[in-house]
C-alpha cells in the first residue's frame, strides 16, 4: 500500500505543476495583451518590443543556451525553426502588429481563444491525437464563448480586418509550437533560452534594417514593457507554459489559454476603459466551463 501511495503523489505532483503553469501562463498573457496594446500610444513600435521581450530572458538565460548551444545536440533543427517562429520572433511581431490596431478585447479574443481550437485540430491531423467526448464538448464551449465575447466586442468597439488576419494566423504558430517543444525532449526552461537567444538575434537584424525608438520611450513606459514583456511574458510565462505542455500534454495546457480572452475583456475593462456588460459575463462562464472540460479533469478516466 505504501509503494501504491507514493506511486500516486509521483504522479500527481508534475499534474499540480502543470496546471500551475497553465494558470501562471494565461494571467501573464492577459497582461500581455494590454501592455502590448498599450504601446500604441507610446513611441514603441513592434521591433522595440520584440527586443525587450527576448532581449530580456536571452541575458537572464545565457548561462543555459551557451551550455546546449543554439542548435541542442539531439533536437531536429525543423522542431527548432517551429518552436523559435511558433513562440519567438515571428508571432510576435504577426500578434504585434494586430493588436497594434485591435482593441484589447476582442484582440485577446480571436488570439486566445482560437489558440486551443488550433492546438486540437494539428494534433488530431498530424499526431492522431483522439478526445473523448468530453474534451470535444469542452471545445466546442470554448468557440461558442469566443463567439459571444467577439460578437460583442465587434458590435461595440470593431475588429479589424488586421486583426481578423493576423490574430488567427498567430493562434496557428502558438500552437506549432506547443506541439513541436513537447517533441523536443527539452526543458522548459532550455526551451525558454533558445526561443529567447534566436528571437533576440532576429529582432537585432531587424533593428538593424529598419531602425529603433527605444530612446524615444519614457522610462515608465520602458519598465512597464521590460516587466510584462521581459520577465514575465518572455521568460515566466514561456518557461511556466512549457512545464504545462510536459506535464498535461499539448491539447490540455492549451485549453487553458481560452482564459486569456476572459481576463482581457476584463482588463479592457478596468484598466483601458473597454465596455464590459450581460455578454462577457455569459462568454465567461462558458469559456471557463469550456477549458475545465477541455483539459480532461472530467473524462472517464479522471
Amino acid at each position: 500500500m505504501a509503494m501504491i501511495s507514493l506511486s500516486s503523489e509521483e504522479k500527481s505532483n508534475p499534474l499540480i505543476a502543470g496546471y500551475a503553469g497553465a494558470v501562471v501562463t494565461v494571467l501573464i498573457w492577459a497582461l500581455w495583451v494590454l501592455a502590448t496594446r498599450h504601446t500604441a500610444a507610446t513611441p514603441l513600435g513592434t521591433i522595440d518590443i520584440g527586443l525587450i521581450r527576448y532581449g530580456v530572458p536571452a541575458i537572464l538565460l545565457a548561462p543555459i543556451w551557451l551550455r546546449t548551444g543554439l542548435l541542442p545536440k539531439g533536437v531536429p533543427v525543423k522542431l527548432v525553426v517551429v518552436m523559435v517562429a511558433g513562440a519567438g520572433a515571428v508571432f510576435f511581431q504577426v500578434t504585434a502588429a494586430a493588436l497594434h490596431v485591435t482593441p484589447a478585447a476582442p484582440g485577446g479574443i480571436l488570439l486566445g481563444g482560437s489558440l486551443p481550437l488550433a492546438t486540437a485540430v494539428i494534433g488530431i491531423a498530424l499526431f492522431g491525437e483522439r478526445p473523448d467526448r468530453m474534451r470535444l464538448a469542452g471545445l466546442g464551449a470554448i468557440v461558442a464563448g469566443v463567439a459571444i465575447l467577439l460578437a460583442a466586442s465587434m458590435f461595440k468597439s470593431g475588429m479589424t480586418a488586421t486583426g481578423f488576419v493576423l490574430l488567427p494566423v498567430g493562434a496557428i504558430l502558438w500552437a506549432g509550437f506547443t506541439h513541436a517543444f513537447r517533441r523536443s525532449g527539452l526543458s522548459a526552461l532550455e526551451g525558454a533560452a533558445i526561443i529567447a537567444v534566436w528571437s533576440f538575434l532576429i529582432h537585432l537584424v531587424l533593428a538593424a534594417l529598419f531602425g529603433t525608438h527605444l530612446a524615444e520611450a519614457s522610462l515608465p513606459d520602458l519598465a512597464l514593457q521590460v516587466t510584462s514583456q521581459g520577465i514575465l511574458s518572455g521568460l515566466v510565462a514561456t518557461f511556466a507554459y512549457g512545464t504545462a505542455i510536459r506535464a498535461l500534454g499539448s491539447s490540455q495546457a492549451a485549453a487553458f489559454t481560452a482564459i486569456t480572452p476572459v481576463l482581457a475583456t476584463l482588463g479592457g475593462a478596468f484598466f483601458l476603459g473597454e465596455s464590459f456588460g450581460p455578454a462577457e459575463i455569459v462568454a465567461a462562464l462558458v469559456v471557463g466551463g469550456g477549458v475545465a472540460l477541455s483539459t480532461g479533469i472530467f473524462s472517464p478516466k479522471h
